[in-house]
């Protein structure tokens, strides 16, 4: 037989073939495929055999009966992400549906808000998925605490204070100090930051890492040029203007979405950068980098992230032993904005 047949037989072989040519059960030709349950080592070596021989790969729905698994993984976006959002999660979404792929897995994507995990509920229940990833970390995570309550293998995409859930993350703590660090010895005496949500543990470590560098060069912090939560333009845009009245070197923005706003304010008020104020972002985006001018940033690769993400909750579902904190390497980007 050609290989071209044979790949044709291959693909339409089922285990019930498999079971009728060697004169065996069909659970005793998935306890080999899947490795599971009582079986001689002669049974397994003729199925494993008569498997190679035959090119013959379970489709994925028999694999899962055969394992009691979907091949399906969980992906939780926030339903509440503001639109400019979007490409990050996009991009974490990127790089899970690739690792996915190579290991045999599909991807389900729902959405939760903070309090209201419904969605995510209905996932569980009706055993659509064998793990979950979810792609935003809180301070008071109700979507992790009914993963962990009810056995679910989840990874997060962020970081948390629980040592027993997996954690796929940028130091970033790590990175905005030294951002910050860099900024204050490059003679800003006065750094302004605008962080937005602390409910959001990026956003607390971002803070973090902006006060630590404060400590570290045993420079005093201006505590009145701080501001925590800013959620809509209002509240950024007067920022923006006490910061200005105080004549502040520099403005760290916590976020790229923030940077935005903050641009198009001092934009507005006609204020040029870097000669009337400087402008730093903890996370950077496409428009930040064609900004002119481009704009200072930490830069982090959510495509990366995800894969990462993937790659780690897979091992889980397959009770490897996998390490709780993983980090994806930052890089920071000095442009123009700063100079």
């Amino acid at each position: 037989m050609g290989d071209s047949n044979k790949r044709n037989v291959s693909k339409n072989m089922t285990i019930g073939d498999i079971a009728k040519d060697l004169g065996l059960s069909k659970s005793t030709i998935s306890r080999a495929i899947s490795g599971k349950g009582r079986i001689s080592e002669s049974t397994m070596l003729k199925v494993q055999d008569y498997i190679r021989k035959h090119n013959y790969k379970p489709n994925a729905m028999a694999k899962g009966l055969a394992q009691s698994r979907t091949y399906n993984i969980g992906v939780i976006l926030p339903a509440d992400a503001n639109l400019t959002q979007i490409p990050f999660f996009q991009s974490c979404l990127m790089g899970i549906c690739e690792e996915a792929a190579n290991e045999d897995y599909d991807v389900v994507v729902t959405t939760v808000k903070e309090d209201d995990i419904t969605f995510l509920q209905r996932l569980i229940y009706n055993q659509k998925v064998d793990g979950v990833i979810l792609t935003r970390s809180l301070v008071n995570d109700v979507p992790a605490g009914y993963l962990k309550k009810n056995g679910i293998p989840f990874v997060v995409i962020g970081s948390c204070e629980e040592d027993d859930i997996i954690q796929i993350d940028s130091d970033h703590i790590a990175g905005c100090c030294e951002l910050t660090s860099i900024l204050l010895m490059s003679g800003c005496h006065s750094l302004a930051l605008l962080a937005g949500n602390q409910n959001y543990m990026v956003n607390r470590n971002r803070y973090a890492g902006f006060v630590k560098a404060f400590r570290d060069l045993k420079v005093n912090m201006d505590e009145s040029i701080v501001f925590l939560d800013m959620n809509n333009n209002i509240v950024i845009d007067h920022a923006v203007k006490t910061v200005m009245d105080k004549h502040t070197d520099c403005i760290v923005c916590s976020d790229d979405l923030i940077c935005s706003r903050v641009l198009a304010k001092l934009n507005n008020d006609n204020y040029s950068i870097p000669e009337d104020v400087k402008v730093a972002s903890f996370f950077n985006n496409a428009h930040l980098e064609s900004y002119n001018p481009p704009i200072t940033a930490l830069s982090i690769n959510p495509v990366e992230l995800g894969a990462a993400a993937a790659k780690r909750l897979i091992a889980v579902i397959s009770a490897a032993d996998v390490i709780a904190k993983t980090w994806v390497n930052y890089e920071i980007m000095l442009k123009r904005s700063t100079k």
